[in-house]
C-alpha cells in the first residue's frame, strides 16, 4: 500500500496534532484529509508553513490550558445534585454515569463538559455524596462533589403508629377488658 507524507492542519485523534508531519495511506490523504482541509501535502513551500502552524498550535494549547485551569478551580467549589428514582427501601433504579453528570453540569451550572473527561471507575449506585475526578486536560484534573438524592422521599413511619401496629392481637382483648367484658376463650376442639 502506498504511503504519502502530509502536514496536519488540525488535530486528528489517533493520528496527530496540527503541524505534525505524518505518513498516511495515499488514499486516506487523497480522499479524506486533503479535501476536508485537515492536512496539506508535504512540499518545500508547505514546509515553510510548518512554523506558522506550530505557533498557532502553541497558542491554542496555552489557551486551552488556561481555560481548563480556571474551570478546575471553579468546579472544585461546586456541588452537583443528581436526582434519581428509588424504591420504597431507598435503593436506586439504575445508576449515575458520566453522561448523567455531564448533563447535570450543563443544566445546573451551564458548564459544557465532554463525558469522556469525567472519570468514573464504575457507575454510582448509591445515594449520598461522592467525589468524582474530572480530567480536564493532560496537566489539569479536578475533583467534583456529586450528591445523589432520591426523587421519591422515603415514607417516615410515626413511632406511635408503629407501636400500635406491632401488637394488634393484644389490643382486641385489652379493649374488652377495659369495657368490663370478660375476654372469651374458645374451647379446644376434641380430637376425633
Amino acid at each position: 500500500m502506498a504511503k504519502t507524507e502530509v502536514i496536519l492542519t488540525h488535530n486528528i485523534v489517533g493520528l496527530g496534532a496540527e503541524s505534525d508531519q505524518v505518513k498516511v495511506a495515499a488514499g486516506y490523504a487523497r480522499n479524506y484529509l486533503l479535501p476536508q482541509g485537515l492536512a496539506i501535502p508535504l512540499t518545500q513551500a508547505n514546509k515553510r508553513r510548518i512554523e506558522a502552524l506550530r505557533q498557532r498550535r502553541a497558542e491554542r494549547e496555552a489557551h486551552e490550558l488556561n481555560t481548563m485551569t480556571e474551570l478546575a478551580k471553579s468546579v472544585s467549589k461546586l456541588l452537583c445534585v443528581v436526582t434519581v428514582k428509588t424504591g420504597e427501601d431507598g435503593k436506586m433504579f439504575g445508576s449515575v454515569t458520566a453522561g448523567t453528570i455531564a448533563d447535570q453540569l450543563k443544566n445546573q451550572f451551564d458548564i459544557s463538559l465532554d463525558k469522556k473527561k469525567i472519570h468514573l471507575p464504575e457507575p454510582i449506585k448509591t445515594l449520598g455524596e461522592h467525589e468524582v475526578e474530572l480530567r480536564l486536560h493532560t496537566d489539569v484534573s479536578a475533583m467534583l462533589k456529586v450528591r445523589v438524592e432520591s426523587s421519591t422521599p422515603i415514607p417516615a413511619v410515626p413511632v406511635a403508629q408503629s407501636e400500635e401496629a406491632a401488637q394488634p392481637a393484644k389490643k382486641g382483648r385489652a379493649d374488652k377488658a377495659e369495657k368490663g367484658e370478660k375476654a372469651e376463650r374458645r374451647p379446644k376442639a376434641a380430637k376425633a
